[in-house]
């Protein structure tokens, strides 16, 4: 298979939070903002694997800041790093107030996914070709996460 850059998956999806997504005082829930990160990091596995994936597992997901009714969320997610059939995407979330101009790193994930066949099993996934120093950075960095990943496991 011929490796892909991180750049051909990347994806950026921006949502307004609306009073439906928040609890009584007008705070977004936890729960919405982590089903848009798995969404984002979904949308990148799968542009990376051109075909179905499922959520495995997600580590770090940590909430920095609260997001209001009203704000624009934006998550960018990419491949960090490619196994046989998973892949490490990361999930930056930011958080704009449409009135002020003000923009802050609200929340950060990192998602394991498995590529999956018609048959819900499991399949090989296009290596990742790190073309950049930052690209090679994330790789590293999520290589060291999946041996604390495996050793935490037994």
């Amino acid at each position: 298979m011929q490796p892909k850059p991180s750049n051909a998956s990347a994806v950026t999806m921006a949502v307004q939070m609306l009073p439906i997504d928040a609890n009584p005082q007008g705070q977004v829930h936890g729960g919405t903002i982590m089903k848009l990160v798995d969404t984002a990091a979904a949308v990148a596995a799968h542009r990376h694997a051109r075909s179905m994936v499922v959520t495995a597992r997600i580590d770090e997901m940590s909430f920095l800041a609260p997001v209001e009714v009203g704000d624009l969320v934006t998550l960018r997610a990419s491949v960090n790093a490619v196994w046989n059939t998973s892949m490490e995407v990361g999930v930056r979330v930011e958080t704009e107030n449409l009135l002020t101009g003000e923009v802050r790193h609200t929340a950060s994930a990192f998602l394991v996914l498995v590529a999956v066949d018609e048959n819900r099993k499991p399949h090989a996934v296009p290596p990742l070709d790190p073309a950049t120093p930052e690209d090679q950075r994330r790789m590293s960095e999520a290589q060291a996460r999946r041996m604390h990943r495996l050793t935490s496991r037994r």
